[in-house]
Order: C-alpha cells, then structure tokens, then sequence
C-alpha cells in the first residue's frame, strides 16, 4: 500500500538529509562502511529500536519485509547488511559518540511533528559489545571506555557498553539516548532519561529507588516502576 503504511509516513515525516550531515565523518573507509551507506545502516537500527528486535532477528526482518526494506533504502534485488555488519556499525555510532546525536535530531524532529505522543516514558538498558579485544595481561584495550559486567540471566561477561534509553510509550519511539561502561548501573542515568514532559514512568525493578518514586509523584507522573525486593 505505496505511502499508506506507519514505516512510510514516518519515512516521509524525517528530514534524512540531516541525518547523513551527522553521519558524514564515517562515509570513508571502516568496518562495514563500504558496501552500505550510513543512513541505509542508521535507517536499520531505527528499525530494530521500532520493533525491539536483535541483530540477528533485524537481518531475518530486512529479508523478508518490503516494508523494512524500503525504508532502509534497499533494493528489492539488493543484497542486505548481515548482523554482523549492523553490529559493528552500532558500536561505531557509540565509539564516535553519534548514537545519542542522531537519536537527539530525531526526536527534536519528531517532536516537531507532533509525533511524540508524551503519554509515558519505558526505561531499559542493552548491553553493546565493544569493536576491539578486551585488555589481557599488559595488553590495553583500544576502546578505554569500555568495561566489563555480568550478563544477567545468561551467565558470562560482555566487555564493551551500555545504551541506556528512554522509549515514549505509545509511538515506541525512543526520545533520550545515554552511552556508558557496560558496568554503570541502569538506575545511575535513569533520571536524565526522564523528559519532563511525559505523564508516567515505566521501569522495572532495577530502576527503584524512593527518591525517585517520590520526585516522580511530586511532580504529579504516574510512577509504573516494578517495585524492588526488600
């Protein structure tokens, strides 16, 4: 259905050519960079924010959707970037420090737009491997800001970063971007997720504490946090 669907009047809504100005300094050379335009890798990982997908589920999703696929830019007979690809690509955006910049332009145009709905703010936090080898012995890593920390619920450690991200209920849009060590707790930034604007707070657990839910509900939000243990 040509211009109909949601991916398609948000495709037309965004001035893009902003976008490849922020992404200007990764056109020449580096992983990933040259069989793909950035916007076309940029476009792929809004989508996998949209859809709450993971690397791999987003390559699968890019094969097999039209609609994935024209608002990525890609040709129905073209080739598509692999997980691999998308996930070097993200690490870079966070390595350069471009990830909360475009996530910044986008929600300054959505906004704009009207297409923020504001209802309530999601709260999360992913873990994002980071492009070169840990430190070993007297080996230092390339990425110095990278750390290490548990994976919860699935045993081992990553070594790299953390996005920590304010999603706005409704449109599933994300609004607020933070980049830190893997290791920083999901509660530390939490409150500069936190707009302003919105009229709830969705958490879980991790996220608890009661200065928070006290300054939440001095300032009249819904406070939908899971509650933490005692």
């Amino acid at each position: 259905s040509g211009g109909s669907s949601p991916l398609d009047r948000l495709s037309g809504l965004v001035k893009w050519y902003r976008f490849e100005k922020l992404l200007t300094p990764l056109r020449d050379g580096g992983p990933g960079r040259a069989a793909w335009p950035p916007l076309v890798l940029f476009k792929a990982l809004l989508l996998q924010s949209l859809y709450g997908l993971s690397d791999r589920e987003l390559e699968e999703a890019l094969g097999d959707r039209l609609s994935f696929r024209r608002f990525a830019g890609l040709g129905l007979e073209e080739s598509i970037p692999d997980h691999t690809v998308l996930s070097r690509f993200r690490n870079l955006l966070v390595g350069e420090g471009l990830l909360e910049k475009l996530f910044g332009e986008l929600d300054r145009q959505l906004e704009k737009a009207g297409v923020i709905l504001k209802r309530g703010t999601m709260l999360d936090a992913t873990l994002i491997d980071a492009v070169s080898a840990p430190p070993s012995g007297e080996r230092a890593s390339k990425d110095p800001d990278a750390r290490f920390t548990a994976r919860q619920g699935k045993g081992g450690f990553t070594f790299g970063y953390k996005a920590h991200v304010g999603v706005d209920e409704g449109s599933g849009l994300i609004r607020t971007v933070i980049t830190t060590p893997a290791n920083i707790n999901d509660t530390v930034p939490a409150d500069a997720l936190i707009r302003g604007d919105e009229k709830a707070v969705w958490a879980d657990a991790a996220y608890d504490t009661h200065a928070r839910r006290a300054r939440l509900q001095g300032e009249g939000k819904k406070v939908r946090i899971a509650r933490r243990a005692n």
